[in-house]
């Protein structure tokens, strides 16, 4: 059984900073991509970031590139998401999601089988 468990989310205002976690569990997190999505009220879950199974490769939506930064620690079995100059656009709840069987990411949200709980991030103006 492969479990996701996000944390880390909260209220913040413009310009802040937030790291989120996610912790994996499962044998083969190490050879897995991973990725982060986002959905916000009345919107599609739309890609954040996704990240290799060494974390040598990665790659960002056009909207947080620059201010996010993902990276693993495979000896953690963890991911994690480091979210500087947030505006009120990052406003959504994040979702953590795992390619098991796949070295590398996508940016395509039907390409990830396993998903958190997801955990809100709200920023304020």
């Amino acid at each position: 059984q492969v479990q996701l468990v996000e944390s880390g989310g909260g209220l913040v205002q413009a310009g802040d900073s937030l790291r989120l976690s996610c912790a994996a569990s499962g044998r083969t997190f190490s050879s897995s991509a991973m990725a982060w999505f986002r959905q916000a009220p009345g919107k599609e879950r739309e890609f954040v970031a996704h990240i290799n199974w060494s974390g040598g490769s990665t790659a960002y939506a056009d909207s947080v590139k620059g201010r996010f930064t993902i990276s693993r620690d495979n000896a953690k079995n963890a991911v994690y998401l480091q979210m500087n100059s947030l505006k009120p656009e990052d406003t959504a709840v994040y979702y953590c999601a795992a390619r098991y069987g796949y070295s590398s990411g996508s940016e395509t949200r039907y390409e990830y089988r396993y998903w958190g709980q997801g955990t809100q991030v709200t920023v304020s103006s």
